[in-house]
């Protein structure tokens, strides 16, 4: 009996996706070595608690306001300068940060890496929208994703080396990574036909935000992107710990065990989620994981030892494996070919401002309520969110047959 070879399911990704997905390794593992130190650094000058945390806090500030000035210069100058220019906005700041004389200038040089941060994470997210083939968005963006915690979960193993040269040698291992990572973008995309070496290129007009806001998926999406930047990036990181200080009289390595939990149940599902927003559709992954993360989040306060917590932790980051992804795979769906700056500002805008408000929010309540309200809010939000997107059609159903370029999705 003959039997024929099997057929191979997924073709491979282009080489543009996995210079991105380099950088983006290249960037996160900067971020892990230097974030710890960032607070250290401000103490060195003297300065209170508050004024320490005050250094992240304009960081995350200048992200937001910046959003919408992001959006229109990749519209005016392309997504590839725009790359570029941002991330050496950040590595400047960066390398001057190590050079501060003063707290006033490490909270300036941090403020204007913000700025630079929102201008390359837009024009990122536009680059992997563009170079993604239209059957494996939800593969690049869970690819995307796993270099993104890769290297975050290696930067604490370099951070331990480059901490022992001082607190100003964190700051030059992020501006080199900067670098690195601009470079590597620069080049390995400067004549990509994907990428489209002139802001020009394009072969439609700008797909506007007002445009965008038209598509009921976008709508949904900036609830979502909401809803996972107040609980993913916001009260994961900084409600977690106190919890587990509090309820379990943990310190930081405590704590670091309940992050790494989550860490650990993203990563299981991370790739395998991305296949299936492409197999099975955004829709049933995006609704399963908001619903999952939702109790993973309900369950976590109520955990009698540390060791269910941490199941729950790993419960939390499996079903935000899921919709990761996906989210990033439903904005590509609307954007399309087209410039979508403005459009995928407006996604980051959302998403930053979920992380500012969530710990806020979520610490008020603690003092007021409680942990348990704090994170039932936050279950609650990521419920909407699934009926949101149990309330709308798959955005696969955006695409023309005849590829991305209509997949803009216009009402």
């Amino acid at each position: 009996m003959r039997f024929s070879r099997p057929r191979r399911h997924h073709s491979p990704l282009p080489v543009e996706v996995w210079a991105l997905v380099a950088g983006a390794f290249a960037v996160a593992l900067g971020y892990g070595v230097v974030a710890p130190a960032i607070p250290q650094y401000a103490h060195a000058f003297g300065v209170s608690n508050a004024a320490a945390s005050g250094i992240v806090s304009a960081f995350a500030l200048m992200r937001l306001v910046g959003a919408p000035l992001a959006g229109r210069v990749v519209v005016a100058l392309g997504e590839r300068r725009t790359y570029t220019v941002g991330i050496l906005i950040v590595a400047a700041s960066t390398g001057a940060c190590a050079l501060a004389a003063n707290y006033t200038q490490l909270l300036i040089l941090r403020g204007l890496g913000g700025l630079g941060s929102i201008m390359f994470t837009v024009a990122a997210t536009a680059l992997l929208i563009k170079v993604s083939p239209v059957d494996a968005r939800g593969r690049v963006s869970s690819v995307n994703a796993a270099g993104f915690l890769l290297g975050n979960l290696m930067g604490p193993v370099f951070g331990a080396l480059v901490a022992g040269f001082g607190l100003r040698a964190p700051f030059v291992f992020y501006f080199v990574m900067l670098v690195v990572a601009a470079t590597v973008v620069w080049f390995a995309l400067r004549r990509s036909p994907l990428a489209g070496a002139r802001a020009d290129d394009s072969p439609r007009e700008p797909l506007s935000l007002a445009t965008s806001l038209g598509v009921p998926q976008y709508r949904v999406l900036l609830g979502s992107v909401f809803a996972f930047g107040w609980t993913s990036f916001g009260v994961r990181v900084s409600i977690v710990p106190l919890f587990v200080a509090a309820a379990f009289h943990g310190d930081a390595a405590v704590a670091a065990w309940a992050l790494a939990a989550y860490a650990a149940g993203n990563a299981v599902l991370i790739i395998p989620s991305g296949r299936w927003n492409d197999t099975l559709g955004r829709k049933p992954m995006l609704v399963l994981g908001m619903l999952v993360t939702a109790v993973g989040y309900a369950a976590f306060p109520m955990s009698p030892t540390i060791v269910v917590a941490c199941l729950a932790m790993v419960v939390a980051g499996a079903g935000s494996a899921l919709v990761n992804p996906g989210q990033q795979a439903v904005l590509a769906d609307i954007v399309g070919t087209r410039r979508g700056g403005s459009t995928v500002a407006g996604y980051s805008m959302s998403q930053d401002l979920g992380g500012v408000l969530g710990p806020l929010a979520a610490g008020v309540l603690v003092d007021v309520a409680g942990f348990g309200w704090a994170f039932g809010v936050s279950g609650v939000l990521l419920v909407l969110a699934a009926v949101g997107w149990a309330s709308v059609a798959d955005s696969r159903t955006l695409q023309s047959p005849r590829g991305p370029d209509d997949a803009a999705g216009a009402p």
